[in-house]
């Protein structure tokens, strides 16, 4: 990889977009703007803040997590790729794939209008081949501005068909997590992965009161988390993506994980945008997918 200086040399935008050291010395796009502001990280191809002109960040990261090599960051947008959650033939494999702890190459920092676009790609290699026999290349497109829009763009570039899960971890920074509603599920059939994977129904809005981890599928709605604490509503639209995930750890499921402070569950959940289980995608070969989520963020008013 590039030294961080020579990352900035080639692709930083005086005034608007510099590759500095950011967690770990890891190299780190960030980008000021009227706008918005927007950390994206080399590691994973990972968002870390996108912070609006005028409010407190969208994106919630840990004072625990990991910035090192072989590690997911704890927050933030980590990819899932190629499968998620842990791997069905495969329990050693890493949980949610490969994606999110490679160290991805940067493409290009674009400035369009008031927006700046990071592109960022991985492909196939003897790494990955090992633990899933495809060719392939991934990439991250994000455009920052005053909404918050990641494209993951899938291409099977090997000579035979191919099936993947993908997600878009969003970590959502929220001000108290037992006050949230998430509407646009209302009816959505999922299955509870707290409860060893039930299948359920969702009636009416979404509010959590214990560990929560649940994978609705064949949704393509868009959501809403009101927080009346933080007095806004952040929406999620998606295209191309079949399935949302939703997740909190409460209390007892964050004393299990080192990478997050034991009191940090009650100010972040877990919204996203997938293609998961009876969701993956599958691609011919030449084929390519591209999966989007884009977040806006308003003021709360009235009661929500």
């Amino acid at each position: 990889m590039e030294s961080i200086g020579a990352l900035n040399e080639r692709y930083g935008i005086p005034g608007v977009a510099a590759i500095v050291a950011g967690g770990g010395r890891l190299p780190v796009v960030r980008v000021s703007l009227a706008l918005a502001t927007a950390d994206v990280y080399l590691h994973g191809a990972q968002v870390t803040s996108w912070r609006p002109a005028g409010d407190e960040d969208v994106l919630f990261v840990s004072k625990e997590s990991w910035f090192q090599d072989g590690k997911a960051i704890r927050g933030g947008v980590p990819i899932c790729f190629p499968w998620f959650g842990k791997r069905a033939d495969d329990p050693s494999a890493p949980s949610h794939g490969f994606a999110r702890t490679r160290a991805w190459t940067l493409d290009a920092v674009e400035q369009r209008g008031g927006t700046v676009v990071v592109t960022l790609q991985t492909t196939s290699d003897a790494t990955t081949r090992a633990s899933w026999p495809h060719d392939f290349t991934l990439v991250h497109r994000v455009t920052i501005g005053a909404t918050l829009e990641m494209a993951l763009v899938m291409t099977n570039t090997g000579i035979a068909p191919l099936r993947f899960e993908e997600a878009l971890h969003t970590y959502h920074r929220v001000g108290a997590i037992e006050s949230l509603r998430i509407t646009g599920l209302d009816g959505a059939a999922y299955l509870d992965n707290a409860a060893g994977g039930e299948p359920g129904l969702q009636r009416g809005d979404l509010v959590m009161t214990g560990p929560t981890d649940r994978a609705y599928l064949d949704t393509t709605a868009a959501l809403e988390l009101i927080d009346p604490t933080l007095r806004r509503r952040v929406r999620v639209e998606k295209r191309d993506s079949r399935s949302t995930v939703t997740w909190n750890p409460w209390f007892v499921g964050a004393l299990a994980l080192t990478d997050l402070g034991s009191d940090e569950w009650r100010r972040m959940v877990c919204v996203e945008a997938a293609n998961i289980k009876s969701d993956a995608v599958e691609l011919p070969p030449g084929g390519t997918h591209t999966m989007t989520a884009t977040i806006s963020v308003a003021p709360l008013s009235g009661l929500g």
